[in-house]
């Protein structure tokens, strides 16, 4: 006895961890527990492709109990009768709706119990009705979408033949017509301004060289700030009096506006003179003896015949306290040779050279 009273005591804790085993896997089966349950009897007038006695309940997306029995109504060959068991305190109404979901990427089939209102009549198993089509798959769903799209298509035959002949029809009018359509076009795109506009040609002025012999150099710290002018002026356009609208100015411009490059032109033009004496564009953190105030008048073609390029420009000089020490003004023309962009920059280049030679001259006598 005393051998075999270990066997005894060895085999029923393994009969127990054999239970508590199988007890485990079925309370992981069943998430709602061993606790209460109530039965609820269902109807499926259709097929439940898939559904198995053990599936799951949902109840608003919430597992609350399983399939217990499944069975085929003998009176209606299209019906399946259903029963589930969930806990007691699952608020199933008569009018509960009833239908199948399908989970997961292998769509696995459970029941779906959602809302309701009316409380049923106690001490009864209510029966709740699935609605129509509530055990159709996606995949059902889709063949009998196609099926009504093809019978659709099966219907109007005849129109859509008749409406593929006309964009036949279309297509072709619109083939035996494409130069035209592309005049058309191209006529529009003018009109709007859409079209890519031609690529613009830029123009330089030209600073006065520097003299043959040097001259007197600056005296004192001059300063040239940008000149002033009328807006007409503050453009990069080759200007005419009267306007030229011919497609070869619309498209040649200035290298700047006209008065910053005037600006840059007449300091390189003292550079050229006086490079160690050679005025600043502005007076930010320099000391300044003097300020060149310019002008501008005139800086445009005047298209009389002859064509005359005209620059014209008033300067004043003044001192550190602000006070103008001399003014003049100064103007220059030059013929043009040819109305065309070279020809028209050309004279420019010739007027400049010339209004720069003499404002330096003057600057470099009155200081």
């Amino acid at each position: 006895m005393e051998t075999r009273a270990p066997f005894i005591i060895v085999g029923a804790f393994v009969l127990a961890a054999i239970a508590a085993a199988f007890g485990f896997v079925y309370w992981l089966h069943n998430s709602t527990g061993i606790g209460a349950r109530s039965t609820y009897h269902l109807q499926f007038d259709g097929p439940v492709p898939g559904l198995l006695v053990g599936a799951s309940v949902l109840f608003n997306g919430i597992r609350v109990g399983e399939v217990t029995e499944l069975k085929l109504a003998t009176d209606n060959p299209r019906r399946v009768n259903a029963t589930i068991a969930v806990m007691a305190d699952t608020p199933v109404r008569s009018d509960t709706k009833v239908g199948l979901d399908f989970q997961g990427l292998t769509g696995v089939p459970v029941v779906a119990l959602e809302g309701g209102k009316q409380v049923a009549a106690s001490g009864e198993v209510p029966t709740l009705v699935a609605e129509p089509g509530a055990g159709q798959s996606m995949t059902q769903a889709a063949r009998d979408a196609l099926r009504r799209v093809d019978s659709i298509l099966a219907e109007n035959a005849e129109p859509l033949h008749g409406m593929i002949d006309n964009f036949r029809t279309f297509s072709d009018g619109l083939a035996r017509n494409t130069g035209k359509l592309d005049g058309i076009v191209a006529g529009l795109e003018r009109m709007t301004g859409s079209s890519t506009p031609p690529a613009k040609t830029v123009y330089n002025l030209q600073a006065a060289a520097a003299p043959a012999t040097p001259g007197k150099p600056l005296k004192g710290q001059l300063v040239i700030p940008e000149p002033s002018t009328v807006v007409m002026f503050d453009t990069q356009r080759i200007l005419f009096s009267p306007a030229n609208d011919s497609a070869e100015f619309a498209n040649a411009q200035w290298a700047d506006t006209i008065p910053r490059l005037l600006q840059a032109r007449l300091i390189q033009s003292f550079e050229n003179y006086d490079i160690a004496h050679a005025p600043l564009r502005n007076a930010d953190g320099a000391e300044t003896d003097y300020q060149l105030l310019i002008d501008i008048r005139e800086f445009q073609v005047a298209a009389a015949s002859p064509a005359t390029a005209k620059i014209a420009i008033s300067a004043r000089l003044l001192n550190k306290q602000g006070k103008v020490v001399a003014a003049r003004l100064f103007n220059a023309a030059q013929t043009v040779d040819k109305i065309d962009p070279p020809a028209v920059v050309a004279a420019f280049d010739a007027a400049f050279a010339s209004i720069a030679r003499e404002l330096i001259a003057w600057t470099v006598q009155t200081l």
